[in-house]
């Protein structure tokens, strides 16, 4: 009997040690599961953030490109200089980014700060450290596919450094420029299409030269450079700084608010470039999305839906990859660590000036320093004579060619008709090049202001119309003009 209740006892024992070690564990679980909740929310400054998010294997590699040239146009560079330098802090290695820029900013007469660029009115230098691997007549279409392709063989001049990308590896592709329909510009003959872009990027994709790729452009009309003609099964994610049929926007221009110090006399930044690379740097790039950066850059590049003063930012190619964090393209800084993943945006209304009237607005900056040289005043004054003038003939012209092609109540309607969103500015794009080429030999170059009408020659191919007739309307239409002609700052965009 005295043995029966000693089991008894004993049995209890064991099933209530067992209920409690249940009840602890239970409690142990809710613990986990809240310190989880909590640490998507918040990190103490000396916890390790994703520790082990780390172990994603390959290499990151970026491609930075500025496409223009002039100190009028400096906003450019200093937005790749800026990239470079957001890259490096982020963990990016040297060797694993190459940078295209013509690199006659920094050492420019007009340069306050002789070998310093700088990106934000009170930002520090952006310039120092930055690789020179192709500048100066190095920066072509060529060599860019030949880098993006790792093909050495073709690459001419420069540092020869390719991106050498591996299956399992990411690239990131950041591209700051004028453009126009279809179109990218270079400070160097030929220009780079958009059709011709695309053919690259599937050549890196039949190599199978990566895992994910990221591209972010900046420039007028740069959403043309892929509706319609991207791809959605490449890995590739692009996003514009606008969408087909509109303009970018510069900006930290003088007289702006905020206002570059007063010895400067041009542009530091664009919308788009600023708005992206100021959120990366605000914000910690483990936390943040490729989502949530896109739709607060967007917010921000529309100037927060004033589109008289901003763009539509547009993604086009693989939206899945927009759930990958940031950090898997751009890097980390570690000085990042405890800020936010995402809000805590900039969320002021930014003063900007059109890309196409940037030009202008630098030469109407020297025109009014220069009070006190008369001789310069009056070089000045004819300079800004002259390229109003320039963008008046090229504008009467391509009004002309379409009267000549269709008819004085058809021309304009049929060279501006917009093609429905998703379809591809033109069904082919050589007779594109070769319109181009056609217009520019009897008419002088587009420059970067006349990118804008490459609408009209895509309409034109659209249309059917022979290079044959093209060459006959713009005889007729640029009789006596000395094709010869070129813009003081700018080259032809033929093909």
């Amino acid at each position: 009997m005295a043995v029966d209740r000693s089991l008894t006892r004993c049995c209890s024992l064991v099933l209530w040690s067992w209920m409690l070690l249940r009840m602890m564990m239970a409690q142990g679980a809710a613990a986990r599961a809240n310190r989880k909740e909590w640490d998507s929310v918040i990190k103490l400054p000396a916890e390790p953030v994703d520790a082990d998010s780390d172990h994603e294997v390959g290499t990151r590699w970026a491609v930075l490109v500025a496409g223009s040239n002039g100190y009028g146009n400096y906003r450019h560079q200093a937005d790749v200089c800026h990239a470079y330098q957001l890259l490096i802090k982020g963990g990016l290695k040297e060797e694993n980014i190459v940078v295209f820029m013509y690199d006659d900013i920094a050492t420019d007469e007009l340069n306050p700060r002789p070998g310093v660029i700088i990106n934000h009115p009170e930002g520090q230098d952006v310039y120092a450290g930055v690789p020179k691997d192709y500048t100066g007549e190095n920066v072509t279409a060529q060599n860019l596919f030949a880098v993006i392709l790792g093909d050495k063989n073709k690459v001419k001049g420069g540092s020869g450094k390719v991106i050498n990308s591996k299956p399992e590896d990411r690239i990131f592709i950041y591209y700051s420029d004028h453009g126009g329909p279809g179109v990218l510009g270079m400070p160097n003959m030929p220009y780079l299409y958009a059709m011709d872009f695309i053919e690259v990027l599937k050549k890196k994709h039949a190599s199978g030269g990566y895992k994910k790729m990221v591209i972010y452009v900046e420039a007028c009309e740069s959403g043309s450079m892929f509706e319609g003609i991207m791809p959605k099964d490449l890995q590739i994610y692009v996003t514009t700084a606008s969408n087909a049929q509109e303009n970018s926007w510069g900006t930290y221009c003088p007289g702006m608010d905020p206002s570059p110090p007063p010895e400067y006399i041009t542009c530091l930044g664009d919308l788009y470039s600023v708005a992206w690379m100021e959120d990366s740097e605000t914000h910690n790039l483990k936390r943040e999305s490729v989502k949530q950066q896109y739709k607060s850059v967007k917010q921000r590049t529309s100037n927060f839906n004033n589109y008289a003063m901003g763009s539509h930012v547009m993604q086009y190619g693989d939206t899945n990859i927009t759930a990958e964090k940031l950090y898997l393209y751009q890097g980390f800084d570690p000085a990042a660590v405890n800020f936010p993943p995402q809000n805590g945006r900039l969320e002021t209304k930014m003063e900007v000036v059109n890309q196409r009237d940037a030009e202008l607005f630098f030469m109407w900056q020297m025109y009014q320093r220069s009070n006190h040289q008369p001789e310069k005043k009056t070089d000045i004054l004819k300079q800004i004579a002259e390229t109003v003038k320039h963008r008046k003939h090229i504008d009467g012209s391509v009004e002309l060619i379409g009267v000549l092609l269709y008819g004085p109540g058809k021309g304009s309607s049929v060279l501006q008709s917009m093609r429905a969103p998703g379809l591809a500015l033109v069904d082919d794009w050589t007779c594109l090049k070769s319109m181009v080429r056609v217009f520019e030999t009897h008419c002088g170059t587009l420059t970067q202001y006349g990118m804008k009408h490459m609408r009209a020659f895509a309409n034109i191919c659209n249309s059917g119309v022979s290079e044959a007739s093209m060459e006959e309307v713009c005889v007729a239409a640029c009789e006596g003009y000395d094709s010869g002609l070129l813009h003081p700052s700018n080259k032809g965009y033929s093909a």
